[in-house]
């Protein structure tokens, strides 16, 4: 099965986001939202981006803290349940229906972050589009928060070609495809339930953290901080996941 550079424009939309609903628990996305707030240090009525921002679980956890949220998201579905979730609470979102490449707004926010795997859907290209977008939105001084697991010190050590996970009635398989000559995963996922098999591919583009840190210096993010864990430990080869902690200084 060949993955189309645009495979995130369809992948999701049913099983694949039951099983993302199911993965992640409300103290995991308490315990992002702490650390969002300890390191975009913003005040607590100031306005946030969180772009891509998938059924909105961030967006609606900082809401309820005060913080004036905009969430802006591909997946008609996931945004479609982020409306009903914010009206259901009663927070007032604003959600909208888009390609993180193209944010659309300049001098807006008061901070931003992309958190999950998603910084490295993109091409080279496409995330020069993404992160210009973002640092055109944000006011100078604010700061971008980054978190991502396919990064190349935190995944190529540690690359399997093929795993299984079970998560409650949902089994799924990941298989690993790594192109060398242009650093990119082609990735395909495999998931059972309740007797139904559904296959969908996922193409990641692998940067380097400093790769990633220059990228962001050229749009004028600056790196202050990388880290490992949401304890704000070191970054080293090996960690399982990176988090990058930019301002803009322009």
């Amino acid at each position: 099965m060949e993955v189309l550079s645009n495979w995130y424009e369809t992948f999701f939309h049913g099983i694949s986001l039951d099983l993302w609903r199911k993965a992640v628990s409300p103290e995991q996305t308490q315990a992002e939202a702490n650390f969002l707030i300890k390191t975009l240090e913003c005040a607590p009525d100031a306005r946030l981006l969180d772009v891509p921002c998938g059924n909105g679980r961030h967006s609606l956890e900082l809401g309820k803290r005060g913080y004036q949220m905009t969430g802006m998201d591909i997946s008609e579905q996931f945004i479609e349940e982020a409306r009903v979730s914010s009206s259901a609470a009663g927070e007032k979102i604003e959600w909208v229906l888009s390609d993180m490449r193209y944010i659309e707004v300049e001098d807006s926010f008061d901070g931003a972050f992309c958190v999950g795997n998603s910084f490295s859907y993109l091409d080279y290209s496409g995330m020069q589009e993404f992160l210009s977008g973002v640092s055109q939105a944000l006011k100078s001084g604010a700061r971008f928060v980054v978190e991502t697991g396919v990064v190349a010190e935190a995944i190529l050590p540690n690359l399997k070609e093929r795993i299984w996970y079970q998560v409650e009635d949902i089994l799924f398989a990941i298989e690993h495809r790594y192109q060398a000559d242009v650093s990119c995963l082609d990735t395909y996922y495999t998931f059972v339930r309740d007797g139904k098999v559904e296959t969908k591919g996922a193409k990641y583009w692998i940067y380097t953290a400093g790769e990633i840190g220059r990228m962001l210096g050229g749009v004028g993010l600056e790196v202050e901080a990388m880290y490992s864990s949401l304890e704000c430990q070191p970054f080293t080869l090996g960690s399982q996941r990176l988090y990058i902690v930019a301002r803009k200084y322009k």
